[in-house]
């Protein structure tokens, strides 16, 4: 056998013909490692929906690669010589492989960079990992950016971004004079609720997508999650389909009601683009750059791109700034000190909130649910009941068919649990049932209460606000924009303390759920 000059990994989240790693690869010395294991569903109980995502996303990946005459070493999860894990799998094919090096475009997890770079050790071979393009911003000018702040808030990085790359610009000023147009993007639906909302763009799963939906359903037969209505894109030419569709038909009114919830509507005008761009089957430019010309063509509103072009220009970059500047330490961070457990419904959607049950529901079926459910439904509860944050975080890098650990995690941790202590956040996203009242019609047939905060109708998220502005008061007491909520506290008794301390201790047992 010819001797193998560089094995490229790639990895479930790089499928991307162009990415780095495959810069100089020459078809006659060069070979592609790719390995599905079970450990990638496993080290977190990984839903039905993400984890077919992945998979079958891979699988057209390596009918990409086969057709440029990319030699290919692959490793499918049912092979009876798999190994089981990422490590184990790489240490196994270098030893039969016998590479003289590594080549990888840098991970988007802390623990399969650590795992590669362990293998790569042990075999005494040169493992070059190269920059990922698929980003606007690289982490060393994220760290450059970061030097010496002692908050690191979106907003100021994602002007200099905007600035940088020269988009949404009018020469050195912001397009419309504003650079963000969020207190536009927050209407709710009015009473008959959302009208004619576009179908979601659904891509049938074909032959080799239903053979992964069927290991799924026998591997993973335990794991939460449905796949009746997996639908998916899982190639590039799917993502591509999906963002015209986004940018034609659900951008004009994106920006109005993003912010917006609705029973039984799960997707709304939302781009559901988020799992393609993690996957890398979509560049963040095209999207944004799509967006802009809409805007230029006058098919959508400048409110409405701002915001959408801030989702991915902004924030999508900034927190995989956080993540990699951070890391490890960032994932231990609870500086609420909040140590419940997750409530057990959080997997089966058996709760009587009808907005937490509704949420629940959507993402079991889709491994979907947009940022405001996640934020602001998912998220607030668990905040406001005190749930520890690693096991947040494995929830949702467990159900959600777009987490991927450089993404997942400073949400999770830094934006919906305030775990980092405010160096990504001004402060706790907290708020009583009355919030999730005013964005939709959810309370009107639920049992609880937003209005009440103890009784046996008490809404739980309105009980659980007053009781964590009690037991942080202090804290959130130093903290400007929290303190005239904390000064609401002065109008509570001892005999109301009690009764809010009570119920949400009932809370916390299970006993109302």
């Amino acid at each position: 056998m010819a001797e193998l000059r560089r094995l490229v990994l790639a990895l479930g989240d790089q499928l991307d013909l162009e990415a780095a790693a495959f810069d100089g690869f020459d078809a006659a010395q060069d070979a592609v490692w790719m390995a599905e294991v079970t450990e990638e569903s496993t080290h977190v109980w990984s839903s039905k929906p993400r984890t077919v995502l992945f998979l079958a996303a891979m699988r057209h990946f390596a009918l990409a690669l086969r057709a440029l005459g990319r030699p290919l070493h692959y490793t499918p999860l049912d092979d009876p010589a798999n190994h089981g894990s990422l490590h184990a799998q790489l240490q196994a094919d270098l030893a039969r492989l016998r590479p003289t090096g590594l080549v990888l475009t840098a991970p988007g997890d802390w623990r399969v960079l650590q795992a590669i770079k362990g293998v790569a050790q042990v075999h005494g071979l040169p493992l070059d990992i190269r920059e990922d393009r698929h980003f606007y911003c690289s982490v060393r000018e994220f760290a450059a950016h970061a030097q010496g702040r002692k908050s690191l808030r979106m907003e100021y990085f994602y002007r200099e971004q905007r600035k940088r790359h020269g988009v949404l610009m009018q020469g050195d000023q912001p397009e419309g004079g504003r650079w963000n147009f969020d207190r536009d993007n927050r209407g709710a639906f009015g009473a008959a609720g959302p009208h004619a909302v576009p179908p979601r763009a659904l891509f049938a799963p074909d032959p080799l997508t239903r053979e992964v939906i069927a290991l799924v359903e026998e591997r993973f037969a335990t794991h939460p999650g449905q796949l009746d209505d997996f639908a998916w894109p899982v190639t590039r030419d799917q993502a591509l389909v999906a963002l015209r569709r986004f940018i034609t038909e659900r951008l004009p009114l994106f920006g109005r009601y993003q912010d917006a919830l609705w029973p039984g509507e799960p997707w709304l005008y939302h781009a559901h683009l988020s799992a393609a761009l993690n996957l890398k089957l979509l560049k963040p430019r095209e999207a944004v750059d799509a967006a802009v010309a809409a805007y230029r063509a006058g098919a959508a509103p400048l409110a409405g791109v701002e915001g959408f072009v801030r989702q991915i220009l902004g924030w999508r970059e900034y927190v995989r700034g956080i993540y990699w500047t951070r890391m490890p330490g960032y994932a231990e961070l609870n500086a609420l000190d909040a140590q419940e457990d997750l409530p057990a419904w959080y997997w089966t959607g058996a709760t009587d909130m009808a907005c937490l049950r509704d949420t629940l529901a959507q993402t079991l079926a889709h491994g979907y649910a947009h940022h405001i459910q996640r934020l602001m439904v998912t998220g607030l509860f668990a905040l406001l009941c005190g749930v520890q944050p690693r096991q947040v975080h494995a929830w949702y890098l467990a159900v959600y068919v777009d987490a991927v650990e450089w993404v997942e995690l400073p949400n999770t941790l830094g934006m919906s649990q305030y775990a980092d202590g405010g160096l990504m956040a001004s402060k706790p996203y907290v708020a009583t049932g009355k919030y999730i009242q005013r964005m939709s019609p959810y309370c009107r047939g639920c049992r609880y209460d937003p209005a009440q905060r103890t009784g046996d109708t008490a809404c739980p998220f309105t009980t659980l606000y007053w009781d964590f502005l009690m037991r942080h008061a202090a804290l959130l007491a130093a903290n400007p924009r929290m303190a005239l909520q904390v000064k609401n506290l002065a109008r509570l008794d001892d005999a109301q303390r009690q009764a809010i301390g009570e119920r949400a201790a009932a809370i916390r047992r299970g006993a109302v759920a």
